[in-house]
């Protein structure tokens, strides 16, 4: 994962997947390929069949823009699905935790695993159920069948570029493929007010207002403080101070910035600039849009389809739409280092919904993979040579050795897979530790 979610530094100065534990991630469709962020590592492991899924968190498109870049699916929850207990937070009122999946439906089988209540995250008690949805029930063939899905244009074309064209071609022939399947698409389905520079200046507050406080918090829960680093301040001057960090190359602009404002999630600023967002991204933006048209779903391309979603806490899931074709230049990360876009690099395809929409999105999803089968159509240019079984004997850092051995699947049924995966995230969550890997026993569902 990106350190600190890529929230330490100006993006000129920093690049998705790195981190100053564990080096530079790397895409693997294209050398030297940007993996996206912040949940690369989540994403590359993936898409490269290193797992069958992982799990990864987000605060605006950090599950859903690795996923696309790695050709893989990925869920990003309605905010509370999930429980965020001892996950660093970046914002509690925007961070959510997800997976990853090669397939619709292994990333369904996640979902149903890690959703639920959790008294240590009390967002989760919003959930309007007591028993989690069966997700992998909604893998449904015909689910396009009588959906409305509409297209809201202006938040959209905000977005287009050069780069952005071969996504385009592949969008319309996607909403065609939408058609076929039995579905109504909803032309200039557009959100009411869509003013991308005023949600990002109040993002820019609430995430600098809340990441403050949350990371006092986080600190003050750990058992062991090594570096005995209490708040933003002590992690800004360690971080400044180690060498492993890179800086200045690269810097600490946003944790300054934070500090520099002086303010907290309780402050009216902060109040205000939420509210604001709450509305530009509800009944202004997506759930307006759903509303006016009687909508099932929104379906956008992925590069446009996140920001909204991320700042009024509602899901997205993310399916493989196509690849740049091979005429494609290049184009490199703000940093000059990596490869954002190039030949053969994947793209996606979103469906947005209203909170606690997750089976209906998912059966969209679902029968629009199984339509085109888009993951098929283009293999990494490298694949691992490393064996899980091979991972070094446990360690003072590393105490549970995580061992897999590959074995046929058993049984096929829904419950079977949760109960894979729970017992797998059960053992993670005894030491307390979110390794964000889930290691696959089955194979592919699709």
């Amino acid at each position: 994962m990106g350190e600190w979610a890529q929230c330490r530094s100006r993006k000129a100065s920093s690049s998705h997947g790195w981190s100053a534990y564990g080096g530079q991630v790397l895409g693997a469709y294209y050398p030297q390929q940007d993996p996206s962020g912040s949940s690369s590592g989540s994403a590359v492991a993936v898409s490269i069949g290193l797992a069958f899924g992982s799990i990864a968190t987000e605060t605006s498109g950090s599950i859903v823009n690795p996923a696309e870049r790695g050709n893989v699916v990925g869920i990003k929850p309605t905010l509370g699905l999930t429980s965020r207990d001892m996950v660093i937070p970046i914002s509690v009122r925007q961070d959510t935790v997800g997976p990853i999946g090669r397939t619709v439906k292994d990333a369904a089988y996640m979902l149903s695993a890690i959703a639920g209540k959790d008294t240590f995250d009390n967002w989760t008690s919003t959930q309007p159920f007591d028993v989690v949805p069966d997700y992998v029930k909604a893998c449904d063939f015909l689910g396009l069948k009588g959906a409305r899905v509409g297209v809201p244009r202006n938040g959209i074309d905000y977005y287009l570029d050069s780069s952005t064209n071969p996504v385009m071609v592949a969008f319309e022939q996607a909403l065609q493929t939408v058609r076929d399947a039995g579905a109504r698409v909803i032309e200039e389905a557009n959100f009411s007010s869509f003013d991308a520079p005023s949600f990002a200046r109040n993002s820019s507050i609430v995430l600098d207002t809340d990441f403050v406080g949350g990371l006092a918090n986080y600190l003050a829960s750990l058992s062991t403080n090594p570096n005995n680093i209490h708040s933003l301040s002590d992690l800004t001057h360690f971080t400044k101070a180690d060498p492993r960090e890179e800086h200045p190359d690269r810097d600490t602009y946003v944790w300054d910035r934070q500090l520099g404002r002086n303010l907290t999630s309780s402050s009216l600023e902060s109040f205000m600039a939420y509210q604001a967002n709450l509305r530009m991204g509800g009944k202004e933006g997506v759930i307006g849009a759903l509303d006016r048209h009687k909508l099932d779903a929104l379906i956008m391309p992925t590069f446009a389809s996140f920001h909204l979603p991320a700042i009024a806490g509602l899901p997205i899931v993310t399916v493989p739409l196509g690849f740049y074709p091979a005429q494609t230049p290049l184009t490199m990360n703000l940093k000059k280092t990596m490869v954002s876009v190039a030949p053969n690099i994947p793209f996606g395809l979103a469906f947005v919904g209203r909170g606690w929409s997750e089976e209906k999105l998912i059966s969209l999803a679902y029968a629009f993979e199984q339509r085109t089968m888009i993951r098929r159509k283009m293999k990494p240019y490298i694949r691992p040579t490393f064996e899980l079984s091979d991972q070094l004997e446990p360690t003072e850092e590393t105490p549970y050795k995580l061992k897999v051995q590959y074995r046929p699947p058993v049984n096929d049924s829904p419950r079977f897979g949760q109960l894979v995966i729970q017992k797998t995230i059960g053992r993670l969550f005894l030491v307390r530790s979110w390794m964000w890997s889930i290691l696959g026993f089955q194979q592919s569902l699709l």
